[in-house]
């Protein structure tokens, strides 16, 4: 047996056979790496939308100059004994008008809008953790303009069904999805509930029917890119709202045409009117109305019924500092069906509305002009734990690039750029406008909180605990005096803060100051105020920054007092 094996030379094919079954191992190996590459293995854990964030406000990029912030020190000045501000600082506050808001426009100045971002280069990804269709217009290299939505308004007005609808007829949610969300909500007996689904992901949200945390997703139409951010409705979670707000370039203020829904939500102690008021304190200044729920059985697209709720809430957003003419718009819809989201409805059920449609209406919005020349700024909202330090928020100003050095204020910790991702896309560079994630390294996530922020190396932001503001009383009980403690909310800054001096009031028509120190400050008043911080809190004056110079101050959950600061002081 042995001499036949030895005759047939087995020991030579069975080496070449061998070498051959290594060299078929090896190529079966790169095979097997390259499939498996093609594969989403990486794909990062789903992480819920990030505005659990008690925080706040900041807003649509301001233009021009005032929008760059300049790194010089504020000069230091004494409190005079006289109770009148130094002439520094007189200078800087102005006067003000009937209207609360528009304290904001003395010292910034609206300018033409233009696209600073048609012709950026989109840098190619390195990887998609979500692997999906590449938009047309950055296959040409073409970089559409990111706009950030916020849908606010009343508890139950409809907020989460539009905004689900949205990404249904923008085809970010298939069908067959939402029939598992309709089968499911059946089941519950919730059945016009499973829209909302698409964004309220929680259990406890979709049980029962209310958001808390602020809901996210993302959209896109021929020519802009938009981020959706679905603000909370109920008065208890108003400090997540304003975490949604402070990210927002462009707000959605969703109504209920319904009989008795829409006079609940606007009476006092709804949240119709104190959605819109820290809308425009956090900075956005367009504002879409939709009435929503005309297809109600109470309504049944009454026209009536539209310009009676246009007619109330005209007066108050006026009010607040909105101009009626340029600043708001109103669409009827119907979120459950979609009707004027998209689409037009037919002409014999609503003759009275031809257009534009909410989608038609957003994308032919001027474009923003947005800093994105000046320094690195982006206030931190959120963060996770994610095989490293991963921090999310909106860039306020500048542009970052990966592998990049930056600073994190106030604890001057420096860190560097490890990876950049927007709207679930990983990229090599982001700018101004953007809401983005971004993977840090040098520092732990026991470090990092909401209000934090990040900026350029060479150009940090100033940190303070005393400040001087300017400061529109709008609603509060009893007086405010030195001693008096709130909440503030700073861009995504929540602080305890206390006021330690009153400098001056200022008479709201002719916008003189009193000559005296006043001893208090009560409803209706405005004032200049000198207010400490319970810690170390990034700040600049507004003149030099606006989206980090406007701040809220809440007490007893309610939003009693908007301001802006003059100058960080300590």
């Amino acid at each position: 047996m042995e001499a036949t094996l030895e005759g047939q030379a087995a020991p030579v094919s069975w080496e070449q056979e061998n070498a051959d079954s290594n060299k078929g191992k090896g190529d079966i190996g790169d095979g097997l790496e390259t499939s498996l590459s093609s594969l989403n293995v990486d794909a990062p854990p789903f992480v819920p939308s990030f505005a659990t964030l008690v925080a706040a406000k900041a807003q649509l990029d301001e233009a021009g100059d005032e929008g760059q912030l300049i790194p010089d020190p504020p000069p230091p000045h004494a409190e005079q004994d006289n109770g009148e501000l130094p002439n520094d600082t007189v200078d800087e506050v102005g006067g003000t008008d009937e209207t609360p808001a528009d304290w904001e426009e003395a010292d910034v100045e609206e300018t033409n809008h233009t696209d600073l971002a048609e012709d950026d280069e989109v840098s190619e990804p390195q990887s998609t953790p979500k692997p999906k269709k590449k938009p047309k217009n950055e296959e040409h290299g073409i970089r559409k303009e990111h706009v950030n939505i916020v849908f606010i308004g009343h508890v139950d007005a409809g907020k989460s069904t539009i905004g689900g609808q949205l990404l249904y007829l923008t085809g970010m949610v298939d069908k067959r999805t939402l029939e598992k969300y309709e089968r499911e909500a059946k089941e519950k007996n919730r059945e016009s509930w499973y829209l909302s689904w698409a964004l309220d992901t929680n259990q406890e949200e979709r049980d029962k029917g209310k958001t808390v945390e602020v809901g996210r997703a993302y959209f896109e139409t021929e020519h802009k890119r938009f981020t959706l951010l679905d603000a909370p409705g109920h008065r208890s979670f108003v400090p997540n709202m304003i975490g949604g707000a402070c990210q927002a370039d462009l707000a959605v203020l969703v109504i209920s045409a319904r009989k008795g829904e829409f006079e609940t939500g606007f009476e006092r102690g709804g949240q119709t009117r104190e959605h819109a008021m820290l809308a425009k304190t956090a900075g956005v200044k367009h504002l879409v109305i939709l009435v929503n729920k005309m297809d109600d059985p109470t309504v049944e697209w009454a026209e009536d019924r539209f310009n009676e709720c246009k007619e109330k809430l005209v007066p108050y957003l006026k009010k607040c500092g909105f101009n009626p003419k340029t600043d708001i718009f109103f669409i009827p819809c119907s979120g459950l069906t979609g009707a004027f989201l998209r689409d037009l409805l037919d002409e014999k059920t609503c003759p009275w509305y031809r257009g534009p449609s909410l989608l038609q209406y957003i994308e032919t919005l001027p474009s923003l002009n947005r800093p994105v020349e000046g320094p690195f700024i982006m206030p931190v909202v959120d963060k996770y734990k994610d095989m490293g330090t991963v921090v999310l928020g909106k860039i306020e100003s500048g542009a970052v690039k990966r592998n990049q050095q930056l600073i994190l204020m106030p604890n001057r910790k420096q860190v560097e750029v490890l990876t950049l991702w927007t709207d679930e896309e990983e990229v090599n560079m982001v700018s101004s406008g953007d809401s983005i994630k971004i993977k840090l390294k040098g520092v732990e996530e026991e470090e990092v909180q909401s209000g934090f922020v990040l900026c350029d190396a060479d150009n940090p932001c100033t940190v303070g605990k005393v400040f001087d503001a300017q400061v529109v009383i709008l609603e509060h009980k009893s007086i405010v005096c030195p001693g008096y403690t709130a909440v503030l909310h700073l861009h995504a800054a929540v602080e305890e803060v206390s006021v330690k001096a009153l400098i001056c009031l200022i008479d709201k028509k002719s916008g003189e100051r009193s000559k005296t120190r006043p001893r208090f400050v009560k409803q209706d008043q405005v004032a200049i105020m000198r207010l400490e911080c319970s810690d170390l809190t990034c700040m600049e004056s507004f003149k030099k920054f606006p989206q980090m110079g406007r701040f809220t101050l809440r007490d007893e959950g309610r939003t009693i007092a908007i301001g802006k600061i003059l100058r960080v002081v300590e």
